[in-house]
Protein backbone atom coordinates (compact mmCIF):
# COMPACT_ATOMS: atom_id res chain seq x y z
CA UNK A 1 0.00 0.00 0.00
CA UNK A 2 1.23 3.49 -0.86
CA UNK A 3 0.09 6.64 1.01
CA UNK A 4 0.51 10.22 -0.14
CA UNK A 5 -0.45 13.36 1.82
CA UNK A 6 -1.10 16.33 -0.38
CA UNK A 7 -0.17 19.88 0.55
CA UNK A 8 -3.80 20.71 1.43
CA UNK A 9 -4.24 17.78 3.80
CA UNK A 10 -5.73 15.20 1.49
CA UNK A 11 -4.41 11.62 1.88
CA UNK A 12 -4.56 9.33 -1.11
CA UNK A 13 -3.79 5.63 -0.48
CA UNK A 14 -3.64 2.93 -3.13
CA UNK A 15 -3.91 -0.74 -2.19
CA UNK A 16 -4.56 -3.59 -4.59
CA UNK A 17 -5.92 -1.23 -7.19
CA UNK A 18 -8.34 0.50 -4.77
CA UNK A 19 -8.00 4.26 -4.22
CA UNK A 20 -8.98 5.66 -0.79
CA UNK A 21 -9.11 9.40 0.00
CA UNK A 22 -8.86 10.78 3.58
CA UNK A 23 -8.93 14.35 4.93
CA UNK A 24 -6.86 15.86 7.76
CA UNK A 25 -8.92 19.06 7.71
CA UNK A 26 -12.60 18.57 8.57
CA UNK A 27 -13.50 21.98 7.11
CA UNK A 28 -12.05 20.96 3.79
CA UNK A 29 -14.18 17.83 3.97
CA UNK A 30 -17.33 19.86 4.56
CA UNK A 31 -16.42 22.30 1.76
CA UNK A 32 -15.89 19.54 -0.76
CA UNK A 33 -19.12 17.87 0.36
CA UNK A 34 -21.09 21.04 -0.25
CA UNK A 35 -19.54 21.35 -3.69
CA UNK A 36 -20.59 17.82 -4.52
CA UNK A 37 -24.14 18.49 -3.39
CA UNK A 38 -24.35 21.76 -5.32
CA UNK A 39 -22.90 20.32 -8.51
CA UNK A 40 -26.10 18.62 -9.74
CA UNK A 41 -28.04 21.89 -9.26
CA UNK A 42 -25.66 23.73 -11.57
CA UNK A 43 -25.77 20.91 -14.08
CA UNK A 44 -29.59 21.06 -14.16
CA UNK A 45 -29.60 24.53 -15.77
CA UNK A 46 -30.77 23.87 -19.35
CA UNK A 47 -28.56 24.87 -22.23
CA UNK A 48 -31.35 26.63 -24.08
CA UNK A 49 -31.83 28.00 -26.62
CA UNK A 50 -29.03 26.46 -28.64
CA UNK A 51 -29.91 28.15 -31.95
CA UNK A 52 -32.32 30.79 -33.29
CA UNK A 53 -35.90 30.35 -32.02
CA UNK A 54 -38.94 30.53 -34.30
CA UNK A 55 -41.85 32.52 -32.84
CA UNK A 56 -44.98 31.53 -34.71
CA UNK A 57 -47.77 34.10 -35.07
CA UNK A 58 -50.75 32.56 -36.90
CA UNK A 59 -51.93 35.96 -38.19
CA UNK A 60 -50.75 38.64 -40.59
CA UNK A 61 -48.10 41.18 -39.52
CA UNK A 62 -49.27 44.36 -37.83
CA UNK A 63 -52.04 43.00 -35.61
CA UNK A 64 -51.92 43.10 -31.83
CA UNK A 65 -50.79 39.47 -31.50
CA UNK A 66 -47.95 40.18 -33.91
CA UNK A 67 -46.95 43.27 -31.89
CA UNK A 68 -46.95 41.32 -28.61
CA UNK A 69 -44.91 38.52 -30.21
CA UNK A 70 -42.32 40.96 -31.51
CA UNK A 71 -41.95 42.58 -28.10
CA UNK A 72 -41.31 39.16 -26.53
CA UNK A 73 -38.98 38.09 -29.36
CA UNK A 74 -36.91 41.29 -29.08
CA UNK A 75 -36.46 40.93 -25.33
CA UNK A 76 -35.72 37.20 -25.51
CA UNK A 77 -33.04 37.91 -28.11
CA UNK A 78 -31.40 40.20 -25.55
CA UNK A 79 -31.79 37.77 -22.64
CA UNK A 80 -30.79 34.54 -24.39
CA UNK A 81 -28.09 35.68 -26.80
CA UNK A 82 -29.88 33.85 -29.62
CA UNK A 83 -32.06 35.37 -32.33
CA UNK A 84 -35.82 35.03 -31.84
CA UNK A 85 -37.46 35.33 -35.26
CA UNK A 86 -41.19 36.00 -35.75
CA UNK A 87 -42.80 33.81 -38.42
CA UNK A 88 -46.25 35.02 -39.58
CA UNK A 89 -48.44 32.21 -40.99
CA UNK A 90 -52.00 33.58 -41.36
CA UNK A 91 -54.92 31.51 -42.56
CA UNK A 92 -57.94 29.50 -41.39
CA UNK A 93 -58.54 31.76 -38.41
CA UNK A 94 -55.13 30.97 -36.96
CA UNK A 95 -55.32 27.22 -37.43
CA UNK A 96 -52.53 26.97 -40.02
CA UNK A 97 -49.78 28.49 -37.90
CA UNK A 98 -51.05 26.82 -34.74
CA UNK A 99 -51.02 23.44 -36.45
CA UNK A 100 -47.42 23.93 -37.56
CA UNK A 101 -46.29 24.46 -33.97
CA UNK A 102 -48.39 21.54 -32.70
CA UNK A 103 -46.27 19.28 -34.92
CA UNK A 104 -42.92 20.96 -34.22
CA UNK A 105 -40.10 19.18 -32.39
CA UNK A 106 -40.51 19.56 -28.60
CA UNK A 107 -37.05 21.03 -28.09
CA UNK A 108 -38.02 24.56 -27.09
CA UNK A 109 -36.88 26.02 -30.40
CA UNK A 110 -40.42 26.78 -31.63
CA UNK A 111 -42.87 29.00 -29.73
CA UNK A 112 -46.48 29.94 -30.46
CA UNK A 113 -47.99 33.34 -29.63
CA UNK A 114 -51.74 33.20 -30.23
CA UNK A 115 -54.87 35.20 -29.51
CA UNK A 116 -58.25 34.00 -28.24
CA UNK A 117 -58.54 32.09 -31.52
CA UNK A 118 -56.75 29.28 -29.66
CA UNK A 119 -59.73 28.80 -27.30
CA UNK A 120 -62.49 29.76 -29.76
CA UNK A 121 -61.55 27.57 -32.73
CA UNK A 122 -62.22 24.19 -31.06
CA UNK A 123 -65.92 25.08 -31.00
CA UNK A 124 -65.97 27.09 -34.21
CA UNK A 125 -64.43 24.65 -36.70
CA UNK A 126 -65.49 21.09 -37.43
CA UNK A 127 -61.85 20.06 -37.48
CA UNK A 128 -58.70 21.77 -36.23
CA UNK A 129 -55.06 20.59 -36.35
CA UNK A 130 -54.53 20.64 -32.59
CA UNK A 131 -56.06 19.63 -29.28
CA UNK A 132 -56.25 22.67 -26.96
CA UNK A 133 -55.51 20.51 -23.92
CA UNK A 134 -52.85 18.07 -25.10
CA UNK A 135 -51.04 19.55 -28.12
CA UNK A 136 -49.39 22.40 -26.22
CA UNK A 137 -47.91 23.52 -22.94
CA UNK A 138 -49.68 26.82 -22.14
CA UNK A 139 -46.91 28.96 -20.62
CA UNK A 140 -48.76 32.16 -19.79
CA UNK A 141 -51.58 34.46 -20.73
CA UNK A 142 -49.13 37.33 -21.23
CA UNK A 143 -51.71 40.10 -21.56
CA UNK A 144 -55.41 40.51 -22.28
CA UNK A 145 -57.77 43.19 -23.47
CA UNK A 146 -61.53 43.45 -22.94
CA UNK A 147 -63.86 43.86 -25.88
CA UNK A 148 -65.52 47.26 -26.22
CA UNK A 149 -69.01 48.03 -27.49
CA UNK A 150 -69.00 51.45 -29.14
CA UNK A 151 -71.19 53.80 -31.15
CA UNK A 152 -70.44 56.39 -33.79
CA UNK A 153 -70.99 59.94 -32.53
CA UNK A 154 -73.90 60.33 -34.98
CA UNK A 155 -75.91 57.88 -32.85
CA UNK A 156 -78.03 59.92 -30.44
CA UNK A 157 -78.35 57.22 -27.77
CA UNK A 158 -75.74 57.47 -25.04
CA UNK A 159 -76.09 54.07 -23.35
CA UNK A 160 -75.99 50.50 -24.60
CA UNK A 161 -79.57 49.92 -23.40
CA UNK A 162 -80.83 52.90 -25.40
CA UNK A 163 -78.83 51.81 -28.45
CA UNK A 164 -80.44 48.36 -28.31
CA UNK A 165 -83.89 49.97 -28.11
CA UNK A 166 -83.12 51.88 -31.30
CA UNK A 167 -81.80 48.74 -32.96
CA UNK A 168 -84.93 46.82 -31.99
CA UNK A 169 -87.18 49.54 -33.43
CA UNK A 170 -85.19 49.85 -36.67
CA UNK A 171 -82.96 46.77 -37.12
CA UNK A 172 -82.01 47.66 -40.71
CA UNK A 173 -80.45 50.93 -39.60
CA UNK A 174 -78.23 49.56 -36.86
CA UNK A 175 -75.47 46.97 -37.15
CA UNK A 176 -72.29 45.99 -35.34
CA UNK A 177 -68.96 45.99 -37.19
CA UNK A 178 -66.69 43.19 -35.94
CA UNK A 179 -63.19 41.97 -36.93
CA UNK A 180 -64.46 38.75 -38.49
CA UNK A 181 -66.55 35.64 -37.96
CA UNK A 182 -65.40 33.68 -34.93
CA UNK A 183 -63.41 36.48 -33.32
CA UNK A 184 -64.25 37.18 -29.70
CA UNK A 185 -65.82 40.58 -30.59
CA UNK A 186 -68.13 38.84 -33.06
CA UNK A 187 -69.01 36.19 -30.49
CA UNK A 188 -69.51 38.90 -27.84
CA UNK A 189 -72.24 40.38 -30.06
CA UNK A 190 -73.74 36.91 -30.49
CA UNK A 191 -73.60 36.34 -26.73
CA UNK A 192 -75.45 39.62 -26.16
CA UNK A 193 -77.98 38.80 -28.89
CA UNK A 194 -78.74 35.48 -27.20
CA UNK A 195 -79.08 37.17 -23.79
CA UNK A 196 -81.48 39.91 -24.93
CA UNK A 197 -83.39 37.64 -27.34
CA UNK A 198 -83.30 40.00 -30.27
CA UNK A 199 -81.66 40.17 -33.66
CA UNK A 200 -78.44 42.16 -33.78
CA UNK A 201 -76.95 42.61 -37.21
CA UNK A 202 -73.29 41.77 -37.45
CA UNK A 203 -71.06 42.89 -40.31
CA UNK A 204 -67.78 40.93 -40.22
CA UNK A 205 -64.67 42.55 -41.65
CA UNK A 206 -61.21 41.20 -42.32
CA UNK A 207 -59.57 42.35 -39.12
CA UNK A 208 -59.99 45.04 -36.49
CA UNK A 209 -58.38 47.74 -38.62
CA UNK A 210 -61.04 47.41 -41.31
CA UNK A 211 -63.97 47.08 -38.93
CA UNK A 212 -63.00 50.09 -36.82
CA UNK A 213 -62.22 52.05 -40.00
CA UNK A 214 -65.75 51.43 -41.28
CA UNK A 215 -67.13 52.32 -37.87
CA UNK A 216 -65.08 55.49 -37.67
CA UNK A 217 -66.25 56.66 -41.09
CA UNK A 218 -69.88 56.12 -40.13
CA UNK A 219 -70.48 53.29 -42.61
CA UNK A 220 -71.44 51.12 -39.63
CA UNK A 221 -72.87 52.95 -36.64
CA UNK A 222 -72.06 50.34 -33.96
CA UNK A 223 -69.07 48.12 -33.32
CA UNK A 224 -67.53 45.59 -30.99
CA UNK A 225 -63.77 45.13 -31.01
CA UNK A 226 -60.85 44.44 -28.73
CA UNK A 227 -59.94 47.67 -26.97
CA UNK A 228 -56.53 48.45 -28.55
CA UNK A 229 -57.89 49.41 -31.99
CA UNK A 230 -60.76 51.78 -31.05
CA UNK A 231 -59.06 53.13 -27.90
CA UNK A 232 -57.40 56.21 -29.47
CA UNK A 233 -60.61 57.14 -31.27
CA UNK A 234 -62.67 56.87 -28.08
CA UNK A 235 -60.12 59.03 -26.27
CA UNK A 236 -60.28 61.60 -29.07
CA UNK A 237 -64.10 61.69 -28.96
CA UNK A 238 -64.56 60.31 -32.47
CA UNK A 239 -66.29 57.20 -31.10
CA UNK A 240 -68.38 56.72 -27.96
CA UNK A 241 -67.63 53.86 -25.60
CA UNK A 242 -70.89 52.19 -24.56
CA UNK A 243 -69.74 49.29 -22.40
CA UNK A 244 -66.60 47.35 -21.60
CA UNK A 245 -66.90 43.55 -21.60
CA UNK A 246 -64.79 43.22 -18.46
CA UNK A 247 -65.37 42.43 -14.80
CA UNK A 248 -64.32 45.92 -13.75
CA UNK A 249 -63.89 49.31 -15.40
CA UNK A 250 -60.74 49.83 -17.39
CA UNK A 251 -58.25 52.25 -15.85
CA UNK A 252 -57.81 54.10 -19.15
CA UNK A 253 -61.57 54.55 -19.59
CA UNK A 254 -63.08 55.09 -16.13
CA UNK A 255 -66.25 56.64 -17.57
CA UNK A 256 -67.14 53.60 -19.68
CA UNK A 257 -69.31 51.17 -17.65
CA UNK A 258 -68.88 47.43 -17.63
CA UNK A 259 -71.48 45.27 -19.33
CA UNK A 260 -72.90 44.33 -15.92
CA UNK A 261 -73.15 47.99 -14.95
CA UNK A 262 -74.89 48.66 -18.27
CA UNK A 263 -77.50 46.07 -17.29
CA UNK A 264 -76.17 42.92 -18.95
CA UNK A 265 -74.64 40.34 -16.61
CA UNK A 266 -72.32 37.47 -17.54
CA UNK A 267 -71.20 39.17 -20.76
CA UNK A 268 -67.48 39.36 -20.04
CA UNK A 269 -65.20 38.64 -22.96
CA UNK A 270 -61.61 39.46 -23.71
CA UNK A 271 -58.92 38.95 -26.29
CA UNK A 272 -56.02 37.12 -24.67
CA UNK A 273 -52.42 36.90 -25.86
CA UNK A 274 -51.09 33.47 -24.96
CA UNK A 275 -47.61 31.96 -25.23
CA UNK A 276 -47.26 28.21 -25.82
CA UNK A 277 -44.70 25.46 -26.31
CA UNK A 278 -45.55 22.30 -28.23
CA UNK A 279 -46.24 19.40 -25.87
CA UNK A 280 -43.21 17.46 -24.69
CA UNK A 281 -40.75 20.30 -24.13
CA UNK A 282 -38.55 19.43 -21.10
CA UNK A 283 -39.70 20.84 -17.77
CA UNK A 284 -36.41 22.66 -17.17
CA UNK A 285 -36.84 24.64 -20.41
CA UNK A 286 -40.49 25.38 -19.62
CA UNK A 287 -39.49 26.78 -16.22
CA UNK A 288 -36.69 28.85 -17.66
CA UNK A 289 -38.79 30.38 -20.43
CA UNK A 290 -41.66 31.11 -18.05
CA UNK A 291 -39.26 32.88 -15.70
CA UNK A 292 -37.94 34.92 -18.64
CA UNK A 293 -41.49 35.86 -19.66
CA UNK A 294 -42.23 37.07 -16.14
CA UNK A 295 -39.02 39.12 -16.26
CA UNK A 296 -40.02 40.65 -19.60
CA UNK A 297 -43.54 41.41 -18.40
CA UNK A 298 -42.14 43.43 -15.52
CA UNK A 299 -39.72 45.53 -17.57
CA UNK A 300 -40.82 49.20 -17.38
CA UNK A 301 -40.52 49.82 -21.14
CA UNK A 302 -42.51 46.68 -21.94
CA UNK A 303 -45.24 47.59 -19.45
CA UNK A 304 -45.51 51.07 -20.93
CA UNK A 305 -45.70 49.73 -24.48
CA UNK A 306 -48.22 46.95 -23.82
CA UNK A 307 -50.55 48.99 -21.60
CA UNK A 308 -50.35 51.74 -24.20
CA UNK A 309 -51.85 49.27 -26.67
CA UNK A 310 -54.86 48.85 -24.38
CA UNK A 311 -53.82 45.57 -22.78
CA UNK A 312 -53.58 44.63 -19.12
CA UNK A 313 -50.82 42.28 -18.01
CA UNK A 314 -51.92 38.87 -16.75
CA UNK A 315 -48.62 36.94 -16.55
CA UNK A 316 -50.24 33.73 -15.33
CA UNK A 317 -48.49 30.51 -14.38
CA UNK A 318 -48.77 27.46 -16.68
CA UNK A 319 -51.27 25.85 -14.28
CA UNK A 320 -53.37 29.02 -14.10
CA UNK A 321 -53.32 29.38 -17.85
CA UNK A 322 -54.37 25.77 -18.40
CA UNK A 323 -57.33 26.28 -16.03
CA UNK A 324 -58.29 29.43 -17.91
CA UNK A 325 -57.96 27.59 -21.23
CA UNK A 326 -60.40 24.90 -20.11
CA UNK A 327 -62.93 27.49 -18.95
CA UNK A 328 -62.59 29.58 -22.12
CA UNK A 329 -62.85 26.64 -24.53
CA UNK A 330 -66.09 25.43 -22.95
CA UNK A 331 -67.50 28.96 -22.70
CA UNK A 332 -66.98 29.75 -26.38
CA UNK A 333 -68.28 26.34 -27.42
CA UNK A 334 -71.57 27.25 -25.72
CA UNK A 335 -71.66 30.69 -27.36
CA UNK A 336 -70.92 29.25 -30.81
CA UNK A 337 -73.61 26.60 -30.36
CA UNK A 338 -76.21 29.11 -29.18
CA UNK A 339 -75.37 31.44 -32.07
CA UNK A 340 -75.35 28.54 -34.56
CA UNK A 341 -72.04 29.75 -35.99
CA UNK A 342 -69.67 27.37 -37.73
CA UNK A 343 -66.81 27.71 -40.16
CA UNK A 344 -65.93 24.87 -42.51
Amino acid sequence: MREVWGAVGVQVSISEGIVKISFKNKYLYVFLGVCCIAAPVVAAEPQWPTRPVRVMVPFAPGGTTDVIARIIASKMTELSGQQWIVDNRPGAGGNIGTGIVANAAPDGQTVLVNSSAYVVNPGLYKSIPYDPYTSFIPLTNFAASPNLFSAHTSVTAKTLADVLKLAQADPKKFAFATPGIGTTPHLAVEMLRYAVKMDLNNIPYNGAGQSVGAHLSGQVNLACSALPTPAPHVKAGRLRGLAMASAKRHAAFPDVPTMAEAGYKDQESETLQGVYFPAGVPVAIVKKFHADLMKIGNMPDVRERVTGLGFDFVLSTPDEFMRQTRVEVEKWKRVVKNANVQVQ
